[in-house]
């Protein structure tokens, strides 16, 4: 399953009974988390009106992304400056440009990820930079949910749009404010299923004893 869990964003009509999606939750609920502290959260977004408003909170996201991307920088980076203005795309009003983020919140599963940050140790709190600890306690179950999905003959993709506009979504969905929006995952049957990735091989990114150390190789 690691090798053929692919990103898929074209999905079927066909449904996903409760008695496969309980299924895939089932599996996925053993994933690792810091200390068995279990803080995580899955709401499954069945009201089409629930959906229809995350649309616009995905927006100034996917906007931002494009904008930067079109400019020939890496999106959302937060070690190089960018030199898109983030405000004036943030105040602009239109229909979503970005391809894809529609059928996601019609796709047959809505799932949205959240994770208690009142009991997850961030051992990274004091670093002056993007914290990225805290998703050790739930970005295992996010994989674990997709590779179980996908053994059901499923396909999902891992989203993480919603985070920009996190208050928001809180609102929407009735979070508790202590729980951070760490992905919406849509769900379903594949339009075409994929069974052979493009993956860096082991030589071009293990290395041995330091960075830039010799490359792992047998």
């Amino acid at each position: 399953m690691m090798r053929t869990t692919f990103a898929c964003r074209e999905w079927t009509d066909d449904p996903v009974s409760d008695e496969t999606l309980h299924r895939v939750l089932d599996n996925a609920r053993f994933a690792p988390n810091g200390g068995n502290r279990q803080g995580q959260h899955v709401i499954v977004v069945r009201d089409k009106d629930i959906r229809r408003q995350l649309v616009p909170l995905v927006k100034q996201a996917t906007d931002i992304y494009s904008a930067q991307t079109a400019a020939g920088e890496a999106p959302w980076n937060s070690i190089v400056p960018t030199s898109v203005d983030e405000a004036a795309i943030r105040a602009q009003d239109g229909p979503v440009q970005f391809p894809g983020v529609n059928e996601m919140v019609e796709a047959p599963v809505v799932l949205v990820v959240t994770v208690d940050l009142a009991v997850v140790a961030s051992f990274d709190k004091y670093l002056e930079r993007v914290g990225v600890i805290s998703g050790a306690s739930i970005y295992p179950l996010v994989w674990n949910i997709l590779m179980a999905a996908r053994n059901e003959g499923l396909g999902g993709v891992l989203t993480t749009y919603l985070a920009d506009q996190e208050p928001a979504v809180q609102q929407v969905l009735g979070i508790p404010e202590t729980h951070a929006v760490a992905a919406m995952l849509p769900i379903g049957v594949p339009v075409k299923q994929l069974t052979k990735l493009r993956r860096k091989p082991v030589e071009d990114f293990v290395t041995i004893d330091a960075y830039d150390g010799d490359p792992f190789t047998v």
